[in-house]
């Protein structure tokens, strides 16, 4: 692959109405927050460059098209296969000041395996800037066990303040650019 070569990615955010898909992507690709909350209607797509540098001096530009939907419960049955069809990553996103929204993902990350197998997944546990810090060492033991049930990393974060945001959707890409480079290079090797 050289330098100039892009790589293209498909990331499906999940979740729960109102814990924060679309206010990460905003705050991540608009460096933007609002605290006006509008719910998303359908699914919403957003693309995004990033630039990745490997070993060997190789530079790596992936472009991730981020897709959002709206968090009802009743659309995971409804839209999962057009949805998750051709995602290399997923962006999974709870709220910190609902603990009811954790375990909801699990109906949201069993549709997307489902459909898409393996692939990379962040947790992102947002709202961080509503949790008093005293509490925060017992809410991330909690979030590494179910990041460990579906083997994936996890990180705190606050679209409000843009804490951690750029670190969740930098380590994903970067998770996804391995993978699809370890992807590549077992195809070359069966040809």
């Amino acid at each position: 692959m050289d330098s100039k070569s892009i790589l293209r990615a498909k990331v499906c955010l999940v979740g729960e109405s109102a814990v924060g898909k679309t206010s990460l992507i905003r705050r991540y690709v608009l460096d933007q927050f609002s605290d006006e909350y509008i719910s998303t209607l359908g699914t919403k797509v957003t693309k995004k460059q990033m630039v990745f540098d490997l070993p060997a001096k190789r530079r790596v530009n992936l472009m991730m098209t981020v897709w959002d939907i709206m968090g009802e419960k009743e659309i995971i049955g409804v839209v999962k296969e057009s949805y998750f069809h051709g995602a290399s990553g997923i962006l999974a996103v709870c709220d910190l000041t609902r603990e009811e929204t954790l375990r909801a993902l699990s109906r949201w990350m069993q549709a997307a395996t489902k459909v898409v197998g393996t692939v990379p997944i962040m947790l992102a546990a947002n709202k961080l800037d509503l949790i008093p810090p005293r509490s925060i060492k017992n809410l991330a033991a909690g979030l590494s066990v179910f990041a460990k049930d579906y083997g994936a990393s996890e990180v705190l974060t606050s679209a409000k303040t843009g804490e951690n945001v750029e670190l969740a959707f930098k380590k994903l890409g970067a998770d996804i650019v391995s993978n699809l480079l370890e992807q590549m290079t077992e195809r070359a090797a069966v040809t």
